[in-house]
């Protein structure tokens, strides 16, 4: 942990974390300081990209997109410049919404969500097999979701 922030800045980013709407004076009392350094503080750990932004946590499931599939990828190429194109494409895929290069015997993990196996399956024949690159892929449905961040 880079020495510029301290443990009143870990408890700012801890309070935000769980509540991004809290106002400088509610947060200034979770951390026990007044509201301009309060303020001052969060300004500067927004400028240094401690805090990347705010967000709202969605219900996906009222939202048609409760189903979760976790993807392994093994792509055909692994150079850069493979990897690279398929960064880059990856990104275009709206129903994606996490992807991680892995160390491991496949290379890629995605998140997907769409509203049924049925679109999901789409999904996959259409869009994520036709990626730069893909080799092989593997699917887990997840059946719960016992715990997530965001929640």
């Amino acid at each position: 942990m880079p020495d510029q922030i301290d443990r009143i800045d870990l408890n700012i980013i801890a309070a935000l974390s769980k509540e991004a709407r809290l106002s400088m004076a509610e947060l200034a009392v979770q951390v026990g300081l007044s509201k301009t350094p309060v303020a001052a503080r969060v300004k500067r750990l927004e400028a240094d990209g401690y805090i990347r932004g705010y967000s709202a946590i969605v219900d996906r499931e009222r939202l048609g997109e409760g189903h979760i599939a976790f993807v392994q990828v093994k792509l055909s190429d692994t150079r850069s410049a493979a990897l690279g194109e398929f960064n880059k494409a990856v990104m275009t895929i709206r129903e994606i919404e996490q992807c991680h290069m892995m160390a491991s015997s496949f290379d890629y993990l995605l998140k997907v969500r769409t509203r049924d196996i049925v679109s999901y399956r789409r999904v996959l024949g259409e869009r994520i097999s036709a990626l730069p690159h893909v080799a092989q892929t593997s699917t887990f449905v997840a059946m719960e979701t016992v715990k997530d961040r965001q929640n």
